[in-house]
Formats: structure tokens, sequence, C-alpha cells
């Protein structure tokens, strides 16, 4: 914490439900599943220490008025790590003393903010809708403290989705930087790709205007989607598909596991590399 003992950040609206951030939960225990269990200790080895060795943690930055989110992450990842821990961190004390019944073995609620009050340099920080109400300027510093933070090969995932989750953005960032941009959406949420922008990331989205990468990718993407409507017929999957193919000839869209190609778009995602649209 800040000098004096207050949490870095201010208080957001706590907007969350059921489900919310499950696009970006599946991708995160997809891509980051095989991190989280390569720093699990093995079983043998806790046995031998009683259990006192450190375990994969995940800080869960902003998760609002409601634990929901928070829980429904360590279900997921404990799926496919069943070491991990999580830790919600929040800067309103009244939601934090609201999650503290739902706390179990493995998952618990800290006061605090962008610091990150949590006992050792966290393997996975997801920061979902916290960083909309900053200036672009307080975004990049923010980004920069919870990279700061991370444990090596930690990996922060930031982003903005709609209110019930059908569409979001996210970018993950390393301690070197920004890698990759995710955009995900429900084939009925949107009309056409671009319908994603009002998500980006604080730090493109008032770039995306004519002259700058996003706005070109954006414009791109549109046109593709409009090229690959007879696939519609087959259903709005086989149009993303089809359109991500389309796309990935002129832009570096991820095209393998585990962050992109088919299984991946199939799920209504598409990534890729940072420096492709950075600013």
């Amino acid at each position: 914490m800040r000098r004096g003992g207050r949490p870095i950040g201010t208080v957001t609206r706590g907007t969350t439900g059921h489900n919310r951030l499950r696009r970006s939960d599946r991708w995160i225990a997809a891509v980051y599943g095989p991190l989280l269990r390569s720093a699990a200790p093995p079983v043998a080895h806790a046995a031998r220490a009683g259990g006192h060795v450190d375990v994969p943690l995940v800080a869960d930055l902003g998760y609002g008025a409601s634990h929901i989110t928070t829980y429904e992450l360590f279900g997921r990842l404990r799926r496919v790590s069943p070491a991990v821990e999580v830790v919600g961190v929040e800067i309103d004390p009244a939601r934090v003393a609201a999650a503290r019944p739902y706390e179990r073995e493995g998952l618990s609620f800290v006061l605090g903010g962008f610091e990150l009050p949590v006992p050792r340099p966290p393997l996975i920080v997801r920061a979902f809708n916290v960083l909309r109400q900053y200036g672009e300027d307080e975004a990049w510093g923010h980004w920069e403290t919870l990279r700061s933070s991370l444990a090596p090969r930690g990996v922060v995932v930031e982003g903005t989705c709609s209110e019930i989750g059908h569409r979001a953005v996210w970018a993950a960032l390393g301690r070197e930087g920004p890698r990759t941009l995710t955009f995900a959406a429900r084939f009925t949420g949107i009309e056409r790709p671009s319908d994603l922008a009002e998500r980006l990331p604080k730090t493109l989205i008032h770039r995306n205007v004519p002259g700058r990468a996003v706005h070109a990718f954006l414009s791109d993407w549109d046109r593709a989607w409009a090229v690959c409507a007879p696939f519609g017929a087959y259903g709005t999957r086989q149009r993303w598909i089809r359109t991500a193919e389309l796309l990935a000839r002129d832009w570096p869209v991820t095209t393998a596991p585990p962050t992109g190609g088919p299984s991946r778009w199939r799920l209504g995602e598409l990534t890729l590399p940072w420096d492709a649209v950075a600013p």
C-alpha cells in the first residue's frame, strides 16, 4: 500500500454478475493452465514440506460489489491446476467484508489496490473493468505497477467487458510489456467485429481513428466479415472462423493453439500480437 496504508486506486462502480467474466476465464485456463501446473510443487514435495511450500498464486484485482467472479475464477482454475490459490483484491472495505464469509481453502479476499497486497508475487493477475475510469497516462502507469509485481513468467490479463459479458477485449502483459490483444464475443452479441471497439483497453480506445493501426485492423476485420457473409448460412460460428482465416492473410492473427486457430475461433475469440496494433 502507499504511505499511510491507503490502497492505490479509486473505488469502481462494482458492477458484476454470474458468468460475466467466463470468456476471459476460459481463455486464462486454456492458455495459462500449463503455466500454473508447471509452478505447482510435486505432491511428494508438498507432503515432505508439511504443506508449507509456495503454490501458484492468482490475484483478482477489483472484483467489485460481489465475490462471485472471483469465486468462479477459483473454480475454473482449480480444474486445470488443483494447487492454485486465488486472492480477490478490492479497494472498498465493505466489499471485502462482504466477501470474506465465502473464503475457503485456497480462496481469500484482501483490502488493496494496484499495489497488490498479496503474500508473494502472483503468477497471474486478472484485472477486469478497473481501468476505464482512469486517463490514458494513468492506465499506462497502472499497467507498469501490475507488471512489476509479477512472478517470473507471470502475466497480467487486463481488459473490459459488457455488463453481461457478451463483448470483451483484454491484453496479456508480461514483465517485459504487452504481449497479445484478444477480442471475444457471443456470436449473437455483435453485428460486426468493430462493435468490440467500445471494449478496447484504455491505452488503445482513443487511438481507434483513421491513420492508427487499431483502426486499420478493425476496418479490415469488418471487411473480411462482410466478404464471409455467405458462410453465415452455416451459422455465425462458421462465419467467424472463415473471417479469421481471411484476416490472417494480411494481419498476424494467431493461428495456432493455445491462443489461436479454429479451437479458439469457434468460441468467438481472436488474438493477435500487441505489436500489430500498438499505439
